[in-house]
């Protein structure tokens, strides 16, 4: 009889099919998350226009999908951690894909917000647990990579739903971008059937028999046996999960990655929402104000797998901070009159470091936290970051309408990439309270990358 690590197994494993899977089901959610989540700034300037809004009823039209998504975000995270991961994700597909299918059936400014929050439980929900899955099964010697290629299905959801805004919003109206919301439903046979139940949740609930058959899958070579002792490292969590992301040296790093989550979810849903108005009102068409999306979302793609690339060589933390820094100066630069080319390539960048910023910072939240506590870390990271999504939008709304100058407008939304780069550098240091003399576990983790 052998007694066999998990965790070990898993951390060096070599790439293989059974990644492949994971790897392809889990970005096939977020490529339909990111798609809900874009689909607001996609219709927005019609909207404006068929429903007489002003502004400001727009941008909270735009939060209320960012208070369920808060919410969603906070609650099943903490919730997978006893349902399971494979159960909640399936939970939260139905609920954001059925929900936004009835949104467009919305006739009135007041239904589609209260449809937009519902369906913006399910849509925040499912974030943390798919980069907790994906990070679980990940070879530690790519996980960077592999979460990050994972979450640029984001930016492939949001450039979907951008090139085909393009087209069907102004020939067939806003309402069939909605509609098109429901083909994760019919692939939910699917989902349920190769998507794998996270191996620590099947450990804790004594379900060995499902982990030997995973470790498997991950390890061929292992040959693992029905006699094989499998272990898993300890865990706190009957201390209770949500004081944990506090303890052991925690408290600091995980005030900065809230800080930063807060500050790059508000740059890239004030982007998401307004981007397409802001040009729209700089003088360009509908077709190119809604291109604008576009090149943000490729930009975004080339961000998360740069991103993820250069963080399993060098550390997501210094990563992290070169691209806020960039970030906020691309945003100052796309205030002002430039040439078209050089219009795109700023927007580009934009999107490679605020939208690759948040995906990177998902990957280092996964990566930072035990496995016990891991999906309650990204979910809190996530739902309080939510905060500044919900603020985003109604900043965009009031910043338009006070009719500031072009570039002042800009010059807002990169105030906050100067404050999470602050954040992110700070995140590792020694923590404060409970735990404070010893070292931030995050130092070990981002050397290793």
């Amino acid at each position: 009889m052998r007694t066999i690590d998990v965790n070990d197994v898993i951390d060096n494993a070599t790439f293989n099919p059974f990644h492949w899977k994971v790897l392809l089901w889990c970005t096939l959610i977020i490529i339909f998350d990111g798609y809900d989540l874009v689909i607001y700034g996609v219709v927005l300037p019609l909207l404006m226009e068929q429903w007489n809004l002003n502004p400001y009823v727009a941008g909270l039209l735009g939060s209320s999908a960012l208070f369920g998504m808060m919410l969603g975000a906070m609650s099943f995270g903490m919730l997978s951690d006893r349902l399971g991961r494979k159960k909640t994700i399936m939970i939260c597909v139905v609920l954001f894909s059925l929900t936004t299918v009835i949104n467009g059936f919305a006739s009135t400014p007041r239904e589609f917000g209260i449809l937009r929050f519902i369906a913006g439980l399910g849509i925040g929900g499912v974030m943390p647990n798919v980069v907790s899955l994906m990070s679980e099964y990940s070879p530690k010697k790519s996980r960077s990579t592999l979460v990050a290629l994972m979450f640029s299905g984001y930016a492939v959801g949001g450039m979907m739903s951008a090139g085909l805004g393009i087209w069907i919003v102004p020939n067939y109206g806003w309402e069939i971008m909605f509609f098109l919301a429901g083909v994760p439903l019919l692939l939910l046979p699917l989902m349920m059937k190769f998507l794998p139940e996270s191996v620590a949740f099947l450990m804790l609930h004594k379900r060995e028999g499902e982990a030997r058959g995973i470790l498997q899958k991950i390890a061929p070579a292992q040959r693992i046996s029905d006699e094989d002792l499998l272990v898993v490292p300890p865990s706190n969590e009957s201390e209770g999960p949500v004081r944990e992301l506090f303890r052991g040296g925690r408290t600091l790093s995980t005030l900065m990655f809230w800080t930063a989550f807060f500050c790059c979810l508000l740059m890239v849903y004030a982007l998401g929402s307004w981007l397409p108005k802001l040009m729209s009102m700089a003088g360009y068409a509908l077709g190119s104000s809604m291109m604008s999306l576009m090149v943000l979302n490729i930009g975004a793609i080339i961000g998360a797998v740069g991103g993820g690339w250069l963080a399993d060589r060098f550390s997501l933390r210094s990563v992290l901070v070169s691209f806020f820094v960039l970030g906020s100066a691309s945003l100052v630069l796309l205030g002002h009159d430039h040439p078209m080319w050089l219009l795109y390539s700023l927007m580009g960048i934009a999107g490679a470091t605020t939208i690759g910023s948040q995906i990177l910072l998902y990957a280092y939240v996964a990566q930072y936290y035990p496995a016990s506590i891991r999906s309650t870390g990204l979910g809190w990271a996530s739902g309080i970051g939510r905060n500044g999504a919900i603020v985003g939008p109604m900043l965009g709304g009031t910043l338009l309408a006070l009719a500031l100058p072009h570039h002042v407008n800009f010059i807002a939304l990169a105030v906050p990439g100067v404050i999470a780069t602050v954040a992110v550098a700070l995140v590792g240091r020694r923590g404060l309270g409970s735990g404070a003399s010893q070292p931030d576990t995050a130092v070990s983790v981002a050397a290793s990358n």
